[in-house]
């Protein structure tokens, strides 16, 4: 058993003396974990960080085995992050979302291009806290937990969108939501593609959307607390937009 496909470096775990298991997400593999040889060295090490690119070469007696990999860099992606620290808090987020929510050897090529994309914006804080944003929203989508915003859920109305609701994900105008406003979760103008992205904005759609990450998607999938690096992040963001 064996394929090729580039990929993204979600995480290395040390594997005997010399090893390391990689996991990586591929657009034709999706989520897939296997042994480089010789990954400690210092000729692979200083390229394996997570959020790299890497052309790879995967081979199994068997397809259910872990198996081994060959791994080129591509391009990495820390030089455009270790100097901004909210950047670097961006590609952890979305490294270790992925490695938490993606289920192994699963494809999800759309996925994959939109984690692509964000990951090479990192080196454009004017543009890559809005792509985050929308990144977001489409990983609760591909999880099958997606915000439906286009239209108010009672009434069907497209203007006055104000909410969300916690237990559907559909919108809900001001008026139709009435004495029950308390009970929903507020929707930012962001979300509907609106209003400036600057970081106050982006963190209000962040709220929203990490309430179905928190209360939803990770229950589903794990029953346990999302990766701490998601609130490192919006830790980050709050601090830059206060300075």
């Amino acid at each position: 058993m064996d394929w090729r496909d580039t990929g993204i470096l979600l995480s290395t775990k040390k594997h005997g003396e010399t090893s390391l298991i990689l996991d990586v997400f591929t657009p034709g593999h999706g989520r897939h974990a296997g042994v480089l040889r010789g990954g400690t060295s210092r000729k692979l090490a200083p390229h394996l960080q997570p959020g790299a690119q890497l052309d790879l070469a995967w081979r199994a007696r068997l397809e259910d085995h872990i198996g081994s990999y060959t791994a080129e860099p591509q391009r990495s992606r820390a030089a455009a992050a270790l100097g901004d620290r909210v950047a670097l808090a961006g590609l952890n987020a979305v490294t270790a979302l992925l490695a938490f929510c993606l289920p192994e050897r699963e494809p999800h090529p759309a996925l994959y291009i939109r984690s692509e994309a964000v990951l090479d914006l990192l080196d454009r804080p004017d543009l890559w806290p809005l792509a985050y944003l929308q990144w977001e929203v489409a990983l609760l989508d591909e999880m099958g937990f997606g915000l439906d915003l286009n239209c108010c859920a009672v009434t069907g109305a497209t203007d006055g969108l104000a909410f969300v609701s916690p237990k559907t994900g559909r919108a809900v105008t001001a008026i139709a939501a009435g004495d029950w406003a308390d009970r929903l979760l507020p929707l930012p103008p962001i979300l509907l593609g609106q209003g400036e992205a600057e970081d106050t904005d982006i963190l209000d759609a962040l709220a929203t959307t990490g309430f179905f990450m928190e209360k939803r998607l990770a229950p589903d999938l794990r029953d346990r607390p999302l990766p701490a690096a998601r609130s490192a992040l919006v830790t980050r963001l709050k601090a830059r937009a206060t300075g």
